[in-house]
């Protein structure tokens, strides 16, 4: 017998959607509009509740306030010498910071 693929939760989702996007370099103003994009999906959904999407975006936040922390230590062990790995570590920690402020905005408007 199968086992049933259990779904994804609506958080871990996005969260690992917008990680991607900024490991890939993907430009801060990008990763905002994302923020956007997951918001809307979320306030589309046919079961949305308004504390529901409030307490995501608080743990989203907070994921991604995380992320932060980890990116700017990882620059910080970034050898200097090395620019294309200089300006990756930059981009990755400016989409990250990005999204997290996307968040907590978008946290605010609801």
């Amino acid at each position: 017998m199968a086992a049933r693929k259990q779904a994804m939760r609506p958080l871990d989702a996005a969260s690992m959607r917008l990680q991607a996007m900024a490991a890939r370099g993907v430009q801060p103003a990008r990763m905002a509009r994302e923020v956007d994009l997951v918001v809307a999906e979320w306030l589309g959904a046919a079961d949305a509740e308004p504390d529901e999407i409030r307490s995501r975006l608080d743990e989203l936040r907070e994921l991604l306030a995380s992320g932060v922390i980890d990116a700017e230590e990882q620059v910080s062990y970034v050898d200097p010498d090395e620019q294309a790995a200089v300006k990756q570590a930059g981009l990755t920690l400016a989409a990250l910071v990005a999204t997290r402020d996307a968040v907590a905005q978008a946290r605010d408007a609801l």
